[in-house]
């Protein structure tokens, strides 16, 4: 399996560059307010969240709801951070 090298990428125009502004998904329990909570989550690890791009949609059944945002992330470290605090969450499935 070959490593890569992501500043390399970056030249090239491959994968993430930071800061950057990231959209996240969360899909969690219908009942649990994730519209939210997912915008509380993000800003309390000190993330920029860009409200006017919040969207939600309920699943056909209405048992899970998926929330999408974007944020705004100062480094890699902040990106997958948002990613583990969501994860980390008893109401939230998984994010994307």
């Amino acid at each position: 399996m070959r490593e890569i090298d992501f500043s390399d990428a970056q030249k090239e125009g491959k994968g993430f560059q930071f800061p950057g502004e990231f959209e996240i998904t969360a899909i969690g329990n219908a009942n649990a307010g994730l519209d939210k909570h997912v915008l509380a989550l993000l800003h309390g690890i000190g993330l920029e969240v860009l409200h006017e791009t919040l969207s939600t949609k309920l699943t056909l059944a209405g048992n899970y709801q998926s929330v999408t945002v974007s944020f705004v992330a100062p480094s890699r470290e902040k990106y997958l951070e948002a990613h583990s605090t969501l994860r980390a969450d008893e109401n939230i499935r998984f994010t994307m």
